[in-house]
């Protein structure tokens, strides 16, 4: 499948299937010095933390109630004690953790974002060259929300996540699933597919395979309900040039509808996994 970039560049990208097992890559990709050029753009909200235009607004509000219900998850699995956030952008969800007790370090490659969690939140937020350095069983939290599919060295990063959690820790993945409804429905319009910068394409089984390779379990998968609403605004504005409100909200419901058949197949998913 050619999916292009609605976001920076406008360039076309293509997304391939491996024959063996059907998991889904953006290939080629942009070499790895190259690739934060894709992200400078303030409509990359998670860098920027911009609420300019509907979409974005509407996010912002969105993400007053999900970080709450983040907190509440993660209260709900593991004792307050130490918590590392990779990838956490301009530092919300660290800062209601922090807030919360929880001793907190953050992981974020873009400068811009992690300025602005020090100097708004104060937080101890590092690049990516500071997780060689922690210590092993270091924490027993770990979440990376929406970022695994940025990463390009997967399998490293995968084993870094097993050496940095304790035994009795708690691993939290949220991703995006390119077999949901709104996925089926968009195609090549689907803005969770957001290529070049997401380098990989999750599934359900996907996840699930890829981290029993290093002695992972997936304990169990939560919906992200909010995300189909949001990502299929985005996606009717690429398809017709428009946000079409009644049509992504109905769309949103649609995909959740599918999902709630099966348990497993919402437009994103948070998968909660241990050692």
């Amino acid at each position: 499948m050619d999916c292009k970039d609605f976001t920076v560049s406008r360039e076309t990208f293509t997304i391939v299937s491996c024959l063996g097992c059907g998991f889904k890559y953006t290939n080629p990709r942009p070499e790895a010095d190259k690739l934060g050029a894709y992200y400078q753009s303030e409509d990359y909200v998670s860098h920027s933390n911009t609420s300019k235009g509907l979409i974005n607004f509407l996010y912002q509000k969105v993400r007053l109630h999900t970080l709450n219900q983040k907190l509440k998850l993660i209260n709900s699995l593991s004792d307050k004690e130490k918590l590392l956030d990779i990838g956490c952008g301009t530092g919300e969800f660290l800062n209601v953790c922090k807030q919360n007790g929880w001793q907190v370090q953050g992981i974020e490659p873009s400068i811009m974002a992690r300025e602005f969690a020090a100097s708004n939140y104060s937080l101890d937020v590092n690049d990516e060259d500071a997780l060689a350095k922690m210590g092993n069983e270091s924490f027993n939290v770990i979440t990376l929300w929406h970022v695994l599919e940025h990463v390009p060295k997967l399998q490293e990063r995968v084993a870094e996540l097993k050496r940095l959690l304790r035994p009795s820790g708690v691993l939290l993945i949220a991703v995006p699933n390119c077999s949901s409804a709104d996925a089926k429905h968009y195609k090549e319009f689907w803005a969770a597919y957001d290529l070049p910068r997401h380098l990989y394409h999750f599934t359900p089984s996907d996840i699930s395979l890829l981290f029993e390779k290093h002695g992972f379990k997936v304990n169990q998968i939560l919906p992200m309900k909010w995300d189909s609403f949001y990502v299929s605004l985005l996606s009717e504005k690429y398809r017709t040039g428009k946000p079409r409100i009644l049509a992504a909200f109905w769309q949103g419901l649609m995909s959740n509808w599918a999902g709630s058949k099966t348990g497993n197949s919402y437009s994103s998913q948070i998968y909660i996994l241990q050692k």
